[in-house]
């Protein structure tokens, strides 16, 4: 029995090694396949380098090649198809702000239909140090450039430098454009006080720079105008007679949830009132201090259906004229509770005295509703009551259809 054993086991080992040589015969194979393939692939992507290689070095066809290339689609960072000569255009965007109005309204009636404003914004970096942005504004008084300035960001000293016609950092509201602003018109400072809906905007530079510090983020302007500006609120009748505005922003993060922006601003310029009937009889300046406060709340878990906003502007002009010194004074507080993803509710109270005449005051109250079908469009409606120092007391309803086309920039946080 053991000699049967000894004889047949010779058998039974080289039966036990047999499938194992076959599969390493078959990883081989496999193996040989795969380098046969990339080899076969290398071969066809230096063919094609080759090809073109040969079509640059033709004359006529390098010469084609730049409008070629101009052409043909390209892959952006959304994933969508675009012109690749698009890099060297602006982007254009147009905002239409269409406005009504029902009710009486016998010191300052608007129009019952008017399309108020349509905004073109041409924007574009111009180069890794400075970008440039343009906003023309088409009413029904005309074509007005509302603002066109270039901006260098990356000066010497952490300076932020922008040149051409801007509007000025006096408080909050005055920097704002029509479609940013919560409501379908100005508070009734920014009305009587600051400018009215133009305010202070005019050509000159601004030079800001941050202030490091470990508490809050703090940020000091100060810009110089050319010194016409506003609804008669600055006149230039000298090539010196500029227009000063200083400003100090700070921010404050108070939770994850909610922050505090505030800012202090002043401006200095000369006013209208030294002309009468023509006649200059003397030179005459106005200077307005302000304060602002904006508290914002909009939860982490719940931001897209649920979020609020406080604001809060004061202003006081101090302004010299042949009768004298009229110290004016003004403010606004202003409330939006964000219901639902895409409604919004609000309301606003108005103070304010008359630039001119301060013992004439003005007040109103307002209640906004807001519904915002997308990011690009927007529908309002606003019941103001304006009670006017001078005249009837007005009640109105107003109300707002707002649409955006192409890509247009944010605007200031």
């Amino acid at each position: 029995m053991l000699a049967v054993l000894l004889f047949r086991s010779p058998f039974l080992f080289a039966q036990a090694g047999a499938p194992q040589a076959a599969d390493l015969a078959s990883i081989r194979a496999q193996i040989d396949a795969m380098r046969a393939d990339y080899e076969k692939k290398i071969q066809d992507l230096q063919k094609q380098l080759d090809d073109i290689q040969s079509r640059q070095s033709t004359p006529a066809q390098a010469a084609a090649a730049p409008e070629a290339l101009a052409q043909a689609p390209t892959s952006s960072v959304t994933g969508s198809s675009v012109n690749s000569g698009k890099v060297f255009n602006p982007d254009i965007s147009v905002i239409g702000d269409f406005l009504g109005a029902a009710g009486s309204n016998e010191v300052n009636p608007s129009p019952a239909l008017e399309m108020h404003e349509t905004e073109v914004a041409f924007q574009a970096v111009v180069d890794p140090y400075a970008r440039a942005d343009f906003f023309i504004s088409f009413g029904e008084e005309g074509v007005n450039l509302e603002e066109g300035y270039v901006t260098f960001p990356a000066l010497p000293g952490g300076l932020l430098v922008k040149v051409g016609k801007m509007r000025a950092a006096f408080g909050k509201v005055n920097m704002l454009h029509n479609h940013v602003i919560p409501w379908t018109d100005r508070p009734l400072v920014t009305t009587n006080l600051v400018g009215g809906e133009d305010g202070i905007d005019d050509a000159g530079f601004s030079v800001a720079r941050l202030i490091p510090n470990k508490l809050i983020f703090l940020e000091a302007t100060g810009q110089v105008f050319h010194g016409t500006s506003g609804d008669g609120l600055y006149t230039s009748s000298e090539r010196s007679d500029l227009t000063y505005v200083g400003h100090l922003r700070g921010y404050k993060d108070i939770t994850d949830n909610t922050n505090l922006d505030f800012g202090f601003s002043i401006s200095h310029g000369h006013n209208a009132s030294g002309v009468v009937n023509g006649e200059d009889i003397g030179r005459f300046t106005t200077r307005l201090y302000g304060g602002d406060a904006t508290i914002r709340w909009k939860p982490l878990q719940r931001s897209v259906y649920h979020s609020f906003i406080g604001r809060s502007e004061f202003v006081w002009s101090n302004r010299n004229q042949p009768n004298g010194t009229q110290d004016a004074k003004g403010f606004f507080v202003s409330a939006d509770y964000q219901l639902a993803r895409r409604w919004y509710m609000g309301g606003r109270y108005d103070h304010s005295d008359r630039p001119d005449v301060a013992s004439v005051t003005d007040s109103g109250q307002s209640l906004i509703l807001s519904y915002f079908p997308s990011e690009f469009s927007q529908i309002r409606g606003q019941y103001r009551r304006t009670d006017y120092g001078v005249g009837p007391t007005a009640n109105e309803f107003l109300f707002q259809f707002q649409f955006a086309i192409g890509a247009h920039g944010a605007h200031p946080f």
